[in-house]
C-alpha cells in the first residue's frame, strides 16, 4: 500500500480520472461483543424511532439499523474542523469562512446548518444593511456549478459538504455533497422479532425524598424564581397543573425535586453482530463544479475541496464520539480503496492528520499558482439580526 499522493488527487480532479474514493472501517462496541449500542434516533409522528433496513452484506440481506446517517457524519466531519480553525491551525485557520455574532457568541458556515445559505446569515447585516445586497455575498449566491469561484472563496465548506439556497425565489444554489458516509450495523437477531424495538428502564433518585409534594402557590413561587432559566414548554406545563390542581398538592418533579421510580418505556439500544463506518468521496461530483480557469486550474481547485474533505475525514475518524451508549472502536485500520476505473482499485493507506494537514496546504498552494484562488483565513462579517436571537429558545413549543 501507498500513500495518497497530491498528484494522485489532481488526476481523480481531472477528466477521465477516478470515480471515487472510498473508506470503509470496522467497529466493534468498546465494551466488547456482548454489549449493545445506542442507534440514532428518528421521529415519526410522535414516537422516536430506530431506522432499520435490509442490507446486502456477505452475500445475502441482512436486517441492519443506522447508527449514525449521513447527515451525522458530515457533522462529526465539521466539527474537528471548526475546532482546528478556532483553535488557530497553522493550515486550517486559511478556510475561507462566514462567520455571524449575536452579542457574544457567533457561527461559521462550518458549523451552520444550511452552511453558507442557512438562515442566520441571510438575516444578518453588514454595514447595517441586508446581507443579501451586499456583491460579494450576493457573488457566492448566484455563483453556479459552471462558476463556482466566488463560492470558492467565501465558503468551500458549502462544495464539499453540500449547500442548497431552497428559500430563494429563483437562482437557488444547489450543491450536493462530494462527501457521505454512514454507520450501520448489522442486527445479531435476524429471526421476526429483528425490528421489534428494545425498551430501556430509567430512574431517578432524589436523597432528600422520592417525593416533594407542593401546593400551587408554593410551585409558583418556585417557577418565578427560575422563570428566566426555564423553557416557556415547561413553565406554561406547570401553570397548567396548577390550575387543574387548585387545592390539591402538586409534584414537583417538573422542577427535578424528588425521584422517579424505575420504567421501562424508553427505546434502549441494539446488539449487533458487525458494525461498519463507511464513506465516499466523489470525485465525479467534483468534476461537475469549474472556476473559470482553464483546465489545469479546474482541476486543481477541485484538488483543493478533495484535500479539505480527506482532512476532515481524517480528523473525523479519529474521534469516535457519538452518543451516550454508543462508545465504539476500531477494530483494525480502514481500507482505503482509490478507484481506477473499469473495475480496478488501487489500496491506499489511510491518511494520518499530520498527513492530511500535509496535502491540503499543498492544495491550497497549487490551486493560487495555477488559478489565483485566494485562501487566506479570510472571513465574511455578518452581524446577526437580534430579531432572531429575541425569538430563540431552548426548547420549541411546536
Amino acid at each position: 500500500m501507498t500513500k495518497l499522493i497530491y498528484t494522485q488527487l489532481l488526476e481523480a480532479c481531472s477528466p477521465g480520472g477516478a470515480s471515487v474514493l472510498t473508506s470503509v472501517t470496522e467497529l466493534a462496541p468498546a465494551g466488547g461483543a456482548h454489549a449493545a449500542v445506542a442507534p440514532a434516533k428518528f421521529v415519526v409522528g410522535t414516537n422516536s424511532v430506530f431506522a432499520y433496513e435490509t442490507r446486502y452484506i456477505d452475500g445475502e440481506p441482512l436486517v441492519a439499523v443506522v447508527i449514525d446517517s449521513k447527515s451525522s457524519q458530515l457533522n462529526r466531519v465539521e466539527q474537528p474542523i471548526s475546532f482546528a480553525v478556532v483553535d488557530g491551525h497553522p493550515v486550517l485557520s486559511r478556510i475561507p469562512r462566514i462567520r455571524v455574532s449575536y452579542d457574544n457568541e457567533s457561527y461559521t458556515d462550518i458549523e451552520l446548518p444550511h452552511r453558507c445559505f442557512d438562515g442566520h446569515i441571510r438575516a444578518g447585516s453588514v454595514d447595517g444593511k441586508p446581507v443579501t445586497d451586499h456583491a460579494a455575498y450576493r457573488a457566492a449566491r448566484d455563483a453556479s456549478p459552471s462558476d463556482a469561484r466566488a463560492l470558492l472563496e467565501m465558503s468551500p465548506v458549502s462544495l464539499v459538504l453540500g449547500a442548497w439556497d431552497s428559500s430563494r425565489r429563483t437562482h437557488q444554489g444547489r450543491y450536493r455533497s462530494a462527501l457521505v458516509g454512514e454507520i450501520v450495523g448489522v442486527l445479531a437477531d435476524q429471526g421476526p422479532d429483528a425490528k421489534t424495538p428494545p425498551l430501556r428502564g430509567g430512574a431517578r433518585v432524589d436523597p432528600v425524598a422520592m417525593s416533594v409534594q407542593l401546593s400551587g402557590s408554593d410551585m409558583e413561587k418556585l417557577v418565578k424564581a427560575q422563570e428566566s432559566e426555564l423553557s416557556s414548554k415547561n413553565i406554561n406545563g406547570i401553570r397548567e397543573d396548577v390550575k387543574k390542581a387548585k387545592t390539591k398538592p402538586l409534584s414537583a418533579s417538573p422542577l427535578g425535586l424528588g425521584g422517579i421510580p424505575p420504567t421501562l418505556n424508553a427505546l434502549g439500544a441494539v446488539a449487533c453482530r458487525r458494525i461498519t463506518r463507511t464513506h465516499v468521496l466523489s470525485f465525479s461530483a467534483l468534476r461537475q463544479l469549474r472556476f473559470g480557469a482553464d483546465e489545469a486550474g479546474n482541476a486543481a481547485c477541485r484538488s483543493l475541496l478533495a484535500a479539505l474533505a480527506l482532512n476532515g475525514l481524517a480528523r473525523s475518524d479519529a474521534e469516535l464520539s457519538l452518543r451516550a451508549n454508543c462508545d465504539l472502536v476500531e477494530l483494525g485500520p480502514a481500507t482505503v480503496l482509490l478507484d481506477q476505473r473499469y473495475g480496478k482499485n488501487l489500496e491506499l493507506e489511510p491518511l494520518t492528520i499530520t498527513e492530511a494537514d500535509a496535502l491540503l496546504e499543498s492544495a491550497i498552494e497549487q490551486a493560487a499558482k495555477k488559478a489565483g484562488i485566494r485562501w487566506e483565513g479570510q472571513i465574511f462579517e455578518v452581524v446577526g439580526n437580534p430579531v432572531v436571537l429575541r425569538g430563540a429558545i431552548e426548547e420549541s413549543d411546536e
